[in-house]
């Protein structure tokens, strides 16, 4: 049982840790020498696939890679960090591409206010089409500036209710 819980701990421990290694890798790869995959993704051009979709494969090699070896050498450690790798990834698919750019149309009208700060930081970090400006570069962890802009948003908008 007490080896559940540590595989458990270390699969979710990688899960968070991965926002901070997230936001390192899109504001100074993907913002820096990686700019050529991700260009198009801020500067949209037609069709649905983009090169920053090239990304997707980049990162899910390393996941791949520690659960073959965890499951070929038996070293549990490396399944449960490719696991956190592969539940990060899977969240990034479903927050990034599906909730905020609805790339995916499933959850296009939410009014849930940590789904509307979400959006606007990342539409925050959008406004910027160049590759060395920018802010906002994590997924997952929403700073407090954008909350407080949804929040404000939702009061006003009870208050022109309210007057109507």
């Amino acid at each position: 049982m007490l080896n559940w819980l540590l595989y458990i701990s270390i699969t979710l421990a990688t899960f968070v840790l991965m926002e901070g290694f997230t936001w390192c890798l899109h504001r100074y790869v993907m913002h820096g020498f990686g700019w050529y995959l991700h260009k198009d993704h801020h500067q949209k051009g037609p069709g649905f696939f983009e090169k920053n979709d090239a990304y997707f494969l980049i990162f899910a090699i390393p996941s791949w890679l520690l659960i073959m070896l965890g499951v070929i050498y038996k070293q549990y450690w490396m399944i449960c960090i490719g696991s956190g790798f592969t539940l990060y990834g899977l969240a990034y698919f479903l927050v990034h591409e599906v909730i905020i750019h609805q790339r995916i149309k499933w959850f296009t009208r939410s009014n849930n206010t940590y789904i509307r700060a979400l959006r606007w930081a990342h539409k925050m970090h959008h406004k910027h089409l160049d590759q060395h400006e920018g802010e906002s570069f994590g997924m997952l962890w929403v700073n407090k500036r954008y909350w407080n802009k949804v929040r404000e948003d939702k009061k006003r908008n009870t208050k022109e209710k309210i007057a109507a």
